[in-house]
């Protein structure tokens, strides 16, 4: 059971891509699932630009959308929903899908409730590693073409992938300070 001050740590992992791209966090177990998507878009780096959704026991969560019948049925709101009532029932794995159309597939592990510590504050990044695919790059297929393009020996091909990523992209920089600065803005 997890009390509404406890603190959950998750690993969280991109689905489909070796060498694995991960990041743990230690959230507090009282937050709705639509601030757990705004964590995760910010320790993996997303841009918060498309639709999501969390499955949790065959049941789907994520945000209302305005004049989308069809959508809101299927979809219990994510706002409405703690972290906390999601592990209080048990669960301590989860899906979330970010991005219909890339579909990155995120999978995410309830490692272990913890008390939360006085001069931390959550949520708390706690590790990782690998940068995080662009936006937009086509999904898993996409995003090996594009690692292929900015490590390839033809200056075309790298100067192409990098004038569309629009900087520098070293996939072993998970950007740490960036995301504890998106993490800090989020508490």
């Amino acid at each position: 059971m997890a009390a509404t001050d406890e603190i959950a740590v998750l690993r969280i992992e991109l689905d489909g891509i070796e060498p694995l791209i991960w990041r743990r966090v230690g959230v507090r177990a009282e937050i709705s699932l639509a601030d757990l998507h705004r964590v995760i878009q910010a320790v993996m780096g997303w841009l918060n630009s498309h639709l999501w959704e969390f499955e949790i026991d065959g049941r789907k969560y994520g945000p209302c959308l305005p004049g989308e019948p069809d959508w809101n049925e299927r979809i219990a709101n994510a706002e409405t929903v703690t972290l906390g009532t999601v592990l209080h029932a048990g669960e301590r794995t989860m899906q979330y899908v970010y991005d219909m159309g890339d579909s990155w597939e995120h999978s995410i592990i309830v490692e272990r409730l913890k008390a939360p510590l006085p001069e931390v504050r959550y949520p708390q990044f706690l590790g990782g590693e690998r940068r995080c695919p662009p936006e937009d790059c086509g999904g898993v297929p996409g995003y090996y073409e594009f690692l292929k393009n900015v490590t390839s020996e033809r200056k075309d091909k790298r100067t192409h992938a990098l004038l569309w990523y629009g900087r520098p992209y070293d996939a072993g920089d998970i950007e740490e300070q960036k995301i504890t600065t998106a993490l800090r803005q989020l508490g």
